[in-house]
């Protein structure tokens, strides 16, 4: 008894000491509740269901037509507890978990009270609380000072003076360094998304045992300054920007023929380390920076219009199906990519509504899309063809011009000789018809088609080698006006096309080209009730999100006197990147952050509000923000911090104590292990291989259907009906060229990249890519005629470079894998499977597959295909699939 008794005094003393610790007011703890479920019927946009709003405590407590709702300090006679409680509430929408109501009856429970007094109305300066303005990604950036560790040791890089304070908060420190071939491999796929070579890994280990520190940053800055780090960064941003080679949307998935110039133009900005803050105004409003009319455009015009193209990203279906419903997805998933890419929050979610969970209202979804409205446009909507920006100068189309007028010289002399062709056939023709007949057949066929007279279309039926002669019929009449006819007039043809081969080729960019418009002829952007575009209610202004407007300027001017467009972009962009903006530089180094270590220190990098995760280090993602702004927006700088950090070095081994204090590693006492992504296995393959094509830039490779059904890189050879030909058309080396360069066709992803995550951008965009383990991708590795074709190109190279003996063959492929000598163990095993697998070949004779050639005629010899299987057992394991 007296057990017990202690026991019941013990909770109820926690209770009470909990109760009086714990205030729940109701901005801070059930304002956010209701927002999420409940304002919706109960006091937005008008609509108080029952006569109940509950977007304020005291009209909470006036209740509804069914009397009181809440009674302060009673729950249990709160008709809206009961009512939650229930299930009864809210209508329509899951049941309140437990927490939820747990926090309402405490409210109650204590009285009902509120943070401060309540305003009289609802305004829209009363929109937010006080607790939502406060939320830390809205917060002013601020470089905050470096933390004082226990110890007081002396830290170098302040990355590391954040982390470990952390880390001694739970009494955990760094990993040891990682051995000096883990960093190499680790910091070159990091960079350039390829392995290193074996020459590379001998180069650097020998300058690391001259100087640790110093091998270690000439690798970083070698690694930068190669063109592979714009493809790798590049395509990391593709996934922001949402990129595809196709305009997505309906089924036919139409072909973007010019989108790969922007693709070009990102690698190239990333190559040259372009401050960020000047890349996204280019990215915003680059034709905004170019003098109207768009024509006679210089390289510098051309690159900033050229970066718009990330404002065309978005699937587009009005190709296809011009309608309402297509322009307005084709604007909301724009929006989707700006608010995911700039600001780190779901805007999108303010589309119906005011944003049930973070300071958004529906009115700043609409004064965000009317910064754009003018681009867009749909009272003149214009098709993305319509939307192409040629480049052809005023000098080329003369010079197309003169061209053209040489090619109609010989297009007359053509039909001229192909008339006395024809009348010569005629002519015999008509010589074998009765020569009652003859004057009126001629006459037949000289008249018009539609002109033509009953008995003269009967007299034509009865003659049909005088009905059927044409241009393109001379040939069936006979091999001597074959010979004399035809071919001569196919020449002539050939030298008219000739002539016009030398015409200036029109390009054109996939851009966003606003077009300049009287001030009264500017489309108006109009707020949708619960988002549906045939429900427009009132006109809305240009402008950032409202919470911002307390610490700075959040309305967008509607038009520039200074320029031909509104230049709403413009000024947006320059707002955005003004470097006073909360979101925009917390939501970048969060990104860089997350593609180095893994998991960003936010890790939720599509949404910094209330449903992502808080950041696990808040004061080093606002000193790197800061860091990143102070040193003129500048990514190369970003990646030396991080790179040249302890934190990054460091080994990813883990131990027990380790992973009992913080399993997730988010104290960052450990690397992270990370898996390739999708382009980055398949670059890999090709490098190690041997095969990689390094050309940067310039059209997309093509991807189309093989006669199985599966997606392969190669030309299209279907027939106009869209069936297999079974012809393959030589690609001359394209198909071994980096993955950024592989034609993104949204609904034809190659096997590999669908199976290992890469994003088809079904969806807006990709701010993270998920991480799956699962089976196909396993039978994938095993199975896929690309990796046969991977591993006997593999084979072939260790061949040439190790020669026939078995032993040098094992360690070449080994270094070209793994970037590392196997060890006597791992040599062993590797000889017996190469001996087996040889015998087994023996036995078995087999060709050499690919999968852009027929199979080749003779058998492999079995001691190729013995080590092209060693070979595909080394690319499918785990040590080339991870970085540690």
């Amino acid at each position: 008894m007296v057990r017990r008794f202690s026991i019941f005094l013990s909770f109820a003393s926690a209770s009470i000491s909990s109760g009086a610790e714990t205030v729940v007011t109701f901005e801070k703890d059930v304002r956010p509740i209701l927002k999420a479920q409940c304002f919706h019927c109960h006091g937005e946009d008008g609509e108080t269901k029952g006569g109940l709003d509950v977007r304020l405590a005291r009209s909470i407590l006036k209740g509804g037509k069914s009397g009181v709702a809440v009674v302060p300090g009673k729950a249990l006679e709160s008709h809206l507890l009961k009512l939650v409680k229930d299930g009864e509430m809210p209508k329509g929408k899951a049941k309140l978990n437990d927490s939820q109501i747990n926090t309402i009856e405490r409210w109650i429970a204590q009285g009902a009270k509120t943070a401060r007094p309540e305003p009289e109305k609802l305004g829209p300066e009363h929109a937010f609380t006080d607790e939502e303005r406060a939320w830390w990604a809205f917060q002013p950036i601020q470089k905050p000072a470096e933390p004082t560790l226990v110890n007081g040791a002396a830290i170098a890089n302040p990355v590391d003076v954040f982390v470990a304070a952390k880390q001694q908060e739970k009494s955990l420190s760094f990993s040891p360094a990682a051995d000096p071939v883990t960093f190499i491999r680790r910091a070159t796929f990091d960079l350039t998304g390829l392995p290193p070579t074996p020459a590379e890994v001998a180069a650097f280990l020998e300058a690391h045992l001259r100087d640790e520190p110093s091998s270690k940053r000439h690798l970083i800055e070698r690694l930068l300054a190669s063109p592979a780090y714009g493809e790798r960064w590049g395509r990391h941003w593709l996934d922001i920007a949402g990129y595809a080679d196709s305009d997505g949307y309906t089924d036919k998935d139409l072909e973007r023929k010019y989108t790969y110039k922007y693709r070009d133009y990102v690698i190239q900005a990333w190559n040259s380390d372009k401050p960020f803050d000047e890349f996204i105004r280019e990215q915003l409003a680059g034709d905004e920076m170019v003098p109207q009319p768009h024509k006679n455009l210089s390289a510098d015009a051309i690159r900033k219009i050229t970066a718009t193209g990330f404002l065309r990203m978005a699937a587009d279906g009005t190709g296809a199906m011009n309608d309402k419903i297509a322009q307005n997805s084709t604007i909301a998933d724009t929006l989707k990519i700006i608010s995911t890419a700039f600001y780190g929050m779901t805007i999108g979610c303010a589309q119906c509504h005011d944003h049930r969970y973070d300071p958004i209202t529906q009115e700043d979804y609409y004064r965000l899309r009317a910064i754009f409205e003018p681009g867009f446009d749909t009272k003149s909507w214009r098709t993305p063809a319509g939307r192409l920006v040629s480049l052809l100068t005023d000098a080329d189309r003369a010079k197309g011009a003169v061209i053209e007028q040489e090619a109609k010289k010989l297009d007359a002399a053509r039909l001229t000789k192909q008339e006395e062709f024809i009348t010569e056939v005629l002519e015999k023709e008509l010589a074998k018809a009765d020569e009652k007949d003859r004057e009126a057949l001629r006459k037949a066929y000289c008249t018009v088609a539609k002109e033509r007279k009953p008995e003269q279309v009967a007299l034509l039926k009865a003659h049909p080698k005088v009905n059927q002669l044409s241009a393109g019929s001379l040939y069936l009449y006979d091999s001597t006006y074959k010979t004399k006819h035809a071919d001569t007039l196919k020449k002539m043809t050939d030298e008219a096309t000739a002539v016009r081969s030398k015409k200036p080729l029109e390009e054109f960019l996939h851009a966003f080209d606003e077009q300049p418009k009287k001030p009264e002829a500017i489309p108006a952007t109009f707020l949708f009730h619960r988002g549906d575009i045939e429900q427009p209610k009132q006109a809305v202004k240009p402008g950032d999100l409202t919470v911002l407007a307390g610490r700075r300027q959040v309305e967008v001017p509607e038009k520039s006197p200074a320029l031909p467009t509104t230049g709403r972009r413009l000024a947006f962009a320059q707002s955005l990147t003004d470097g006073k903006h909360p979101l925009l530089a917390r939501v970048l180094v969060n990104q860089v952050w997350m593609r180095h270590f893994g998991k960003g220190l936010v890790n939720t990098p599509g949404d910094l509000g209330q449903l992502g995760e808080r950041p696990s280090h808040p004061e080093l993602l606002d000193w790197l923000a800061a860091e990143l702004m102070e040193n003129g927006w500048s990514m190369k700088h970003l990646h030396r911090v991080l790179m040249n950090s302890v934190t990054y070095q460091q080994s990813s081994q883990r131990e027990a104590e380790r992973e009992r204090i913080d399993p997730d590693n988010r104290l960052l006492s450990r690397m992270n292990v990370l898996r390739l992504e999708a382009e980055t296995l398949r670059d890999s393959l090709l490098m190690v291989s041997g095969r990689l094509e390094s050309r940067v830039g310039g059209e997309p490779v093509p991807v189309t259907y093989n006669e199985q059904g599966q997606i392969i890189i190669g030309k299209d050879t279907r027939d106009t009906a869209g069936r297999q030909t079974g012809k393959l058309a030589p690609l001359n080396g394209l198909e071994y060229r980096r993955s950024i360069y592989i034609q993104a066709r949204r609904s034809m992803p190659l096997e590999v990249f669908a199976a290992f995550d890469a994003p088809a951008m079904t969806e807006a965009n990709c701010a993270s890519r998920p991480v799956t383990t699962v089976s196909p991708q396993s039978l994938l590795l095993m199975n896929n005629l690309y990796m046969r074709e991977h591993a006997q190109d593999l084979a072939q190279r260790v061949t040439r470079e190790a020669g026939a003996d078995l032993e040098e063959q094992v360690k070449r492929a080994w270094q070209l894998c793994y970037a590392r000598s196997p060890s006597l163990t791992d040599l062993g095993a590797a000889l017996e499977f190469l001996k087996a697998q040889t015998a087994h070949y023996q036995a078995h004779p087999t060709k050499l597959e690919h999968v852009n050639a027929p199979a080749e005629k003779n058998n492999a010899a079995p001691e190729l295909l013995g080590l092209a299987a060693f070979c595909h057992a080394l690319m499918s394991s785990n040590e080339f699939l991870y970085v540690d």
